[in-house]
């Protein structure tokens, strides 16, 4: 099992926690969250450091600790420093629009794609002549850029022969060989 749960978490100047039964509220410079954890683990807050106890060794409860561990540190770094994800679209002709909370894209199909953000998340674009179109998606939790950017990428995924979709920025893609021409 993984030793992620024992860790303990740092709390940086500027980042208040609250716990609250099973809830956890962290709240900093960028925003607020929240989460739900289980009842059977506990959090305790000491000086400017944060640990989370299981009670007993079976592996479901040394799962969830990693598991509670984790969501709690990418809570207090997102609301630190918030989160960030860059693609970039690959073809001729994709492009993207961000107006107020709407993103536009075109990518080779007959009709644009028009996606509503939630509010929690702003999305930027950024066009400069000679390079690809990207898409910039910033938030304070980090399942939901995730989940956000996953669900852009969805949308037109890189194939491997020309390399045309859309992808996160600095991302290699496997080149497969096209056909041989016939002798």
């Amino acid at each position: 099992m993984s030793r992620v749960g024992k860790a303990p978490i740092s709390l940086p100047a500027g980042v208040t926690i609250d716990i609250k039964g099973s809830t956890v509220k962290v709240k900093g410079p960028k925003g607020e969250l929240t989460q739900e954890i289980h009842p059977d683990m506990s959090v305790k807050v000491e000086d400017a450091t944060i640990t989370v106890e299981r009670p007993t060794e079976q592996k479901r409860h040394k799962a969830m600790h990693g598991l509670y561990r984790a969501l709690i540190n990418n809570m207090i770094i997102g609301v630190k420093d918030g989160y960030k994800k860059e693609m970039e679209l690959v073809g001729v002709g994709y492009k993207a629009d961000a107006k107020s909370n709407v993103l536009e894209l075109s990518l080779g199909y007959s009709h644009s794609i028009f996606m509503a953000m939630p509010a929690e998340v702003s999305v930027t674009t950024d066009t400069q002549k000679g390079q690809n179109p990207k898409v910039i998606v910033e938030g304070i939790d980090k399942q939901l850029v995730g989940a956000i950017a996953a669900k852009i990428r969805s949308l037109r995924k890189v194939e491997p022969y020309k390399g045309k979709g859309i992808r996160f920025v600095g991302e290699k893609v496997r080149r497969k060989a096209g056909k041989t021409a016939a002798k």
